[in-house]
């Protein structure tokens, strides 16, 4: 459900003045977020139930192409929430799968957040470590969430070896989870020899890595897509007939047949089919949405109950209000700590007349 009301909000307690602005560096958000898992987890589920009651602002995400460019991608996710956060702001994170081959990460990203009282932004932070904290901590709740009546995977497959796979894995064993088989596939062996490597250093279940994607997907119970496919490349419906559940956080891995042939659960019904994604595939292929079960917060508050006798799929769109959440969070951390980077004079003009 994309919910459009405004968020609740106390009018101001004191004079309306304008915030100060301060800068948080990645290292500043690593810090505040090291070994909070369990904390993030619960601020995530808090978010989907605000969200999901109508407490939020999440307007469909803004996609910047390039014509000379086409495999990068800038996105803006504009996004309101309330309850105890109580934070406007907006996402900015590019994606250029290029810079893998040269060495650097495909993705980066600032977050800014703005004052409810003034709409003046308050804070920049480094969000690309915001970014895959909140995807990680959506899917390892979901995991937790949707795997409940069934039986607790004990195999695990990583499809995709990047950064949000990483810190998958981390949330997943943060969270109290223990694989007896991980199982790895990228289409670079180099990458998967390397996760292969960090996943050993990180204990827990003996790791294979796969040589192709029927081999990962049949021998694991939970399947994570984490992945830069733009299209479907995963089509045949019988490598899934022992019904894992599917952690499909990158959105276009799978045919519309997997789909229509699965039971479906997303983060927001309407952010998750447009663009192209394997839930708007099959939404155009059928003329319907009949194929989905609902939304995740459906699932937690009881409102719908996933059947165990088919493929569980879950495929999130990830919403800005996530990202509010958490840099919210790193944001009172790091003022708590007394550590915020203040830029004075950021805002010069604050006299109308001079």
């Amino acid at each position: 459900m994309t919910t459009t009301g405004a968020p609740t909000a106390a009018a101001p307690a004191g004079p309306v003045t304008v915030p100060p602005f301060a800068v948080i560096s990645g290292a500043q958000v690593h810090e505040a977020l090291r070994g909070r898992e369990s904390r993030i987890v619960g601020l995530v589920e808090e978010t989907y139930r605000l969200h999901g009651a109508g407490d939020s602002v999440n307007p469909p995400s803004y996609f910047l192409r390039f014509p000379d460019r086409p495999t990068a991608r800038i996105i803006a996710l504009p996004a309101s929430i309330g309850g105890s956060v109580g934070v406007d702001g907006l996402k900015w994170v590019s994606s250029y799968p290029d810079n893998v081959a040269a060495g650097i990460p495909r993705a980066s990203a600032v977050l800014i957040l703005n004052d409810r009282d003034t709409g003046y932004p308050f804070a920049c932070l480094e969000s690309s470590i915001i970014s895959a904290t909140r995807t990680a901590a959506s899917a390892a709740l979901a995991a937790d969430v949707l795997s409940r009546g069934r039986e607790r995977p004990a195999r695990v497959g990583f499809f995709g070896v990047g950064l949000i796979a990483r810190y998958i894995h981390t949330f997943l064993a943060a969270t109290g989870w223990s694989f007896d088989e991980i199982g790895v596939h990228d289409l670079s062996a180099d990458n998967a020899a390397g996760f292969r490597g960090y996943l050993e250093q990180a204990g827990g279940g003996r790791v294979t890595v796969h040589e192709t994607a029927e081999q990962l997907i049949r021998s694991s119970d939970l399947v994570v897509f984490a992945t830069v496919a733009g299209r479907p490349h995963v089509e045949d419906v019988t490598w899934f007939d022992h019904h894992p559940l599917v952690l499909h956080v990158s959105l276009r891995d799978l045919a519309p047949e997997i789909l229509l042939a699965s039971a479906n659960v997303v983060d927001d019904v309407e952010h998750c089919l447009k663009a192209e994604t394997s839930p708007h595939l099959a939404e155009q292929l059928t003329g319907s949405r009949d194929f989905l079960l609902g939304t995740l917060d459906d699932v937690i508050a009881g409102r719908v109950v996933p059947p165990q006798d088919q493929p569980l799929i879950f495929s999130p769109f990830g919403l800005g209000v996530l990202d509010l959440a958490v840099g919210k969070y790193v944001y009172d951390e790091v003022s708590r700590a007394g550590e915020l980077h203040i830029i004075d004079d950021f805002f010069r003009e604050l006299r109308r007349y001079g």
